[in-house]
């Protein structure tokens, strides 16, 4: 199913005027830092109300301001990965990934977990805290966590900008197999050009709010 989106926000400087339409698959948001990237990720996600608009994942609509339908961000079924990891502190990596897994038992969702976090590489850490392992690891625990939450959409907000690039290029792969593998639309979020290219299928460009051109990877020019 393809996602959605057209909606309009006031930001301080501009305003956002944004459509798209995201199918299966990678699709890249390009732009400059302060382009409004981050803020059409919240929308999507339910985390910002915009002013006017639609967003809908194939026929399920979850926010329209003609219907009045706005639809919780635990019920849009949306998987979230920050440039910060934003793990609990007080869980151990398994009990980060376990807790947004679906499951009727504790057994269950932490078999998922490990499951997710043996596939990021990083099932070794599954005892440890946040604070005890390194940033990229952080990053594929966060990956995971996302991951075994079963996701219908994947928004990812530039969570590989502050990572070296063996790191970064060991991610995107994943992050590619897993995403062809689950057939789910995805927007990941970025400015740099050759993460862009390692990983999109399509790039739309955003400048000031709005879009201004959009393309498959191989045409973009980037």
């Amino acid at each position: 199913m393809n996602l959605t989106a057209r909606f309009e926000l006031p930001l301080r400087d501009f305003g956002l005027d944004v459509e798209l339409d995201a199918a299966p698959g990678i699709t890249v948001l390009f732009g400059p830092s302060g382009a409004g990237k981050s803020r059409v990720l919240a929308c999507i996600a339910g985390l910002v109300r915009p002013r006017a608009g639609l967003v809908a994942l194939g026929s399920e609509v979850w926010f329209d301001t003609v219907s009045g339908a706005n639809t919780p961000t635990h019920r849009r079924g949306v998987g979230l990965v920050f440039q910060g990891a934003a793990l609990f502190p007080h869980m151990t990596a398994l009990e980060n990934v376990a807790y947004g897994a679906p499951g009727e038992t504790k057994s269950t969702r932490r078999a998922l977990a490990r499951e997710m976090l043996t596939r990021m590489r990083v099932g070794h850490l599954e005892d440890r805290l946040p604070r005890t392992i390194s940033g990229g690891e952080a990053q594929r625990v966060a990956l995971a966590r996302a991951f075994a939450s079963r996701p219908r959409v994947l928004l990812l907000d530039e969570p590989f900008s502050a990572l070296d690039d063996a790191v970064k290029r060991e991610l995107l792969d994943e992050v590619r197999g897993h995403v062809s593998r689950a057939g789910i639309p995805t927007i990941l979020v970025t400015h740099d050009a050759a993460e862009a290219r390692a990983v999109g299928d399509r790039v739309l460009f955003l400048e000031r709010g709005r879009i201004t051109r959009s393309s498959s990877i191989d045409d973009a020019g980037l």
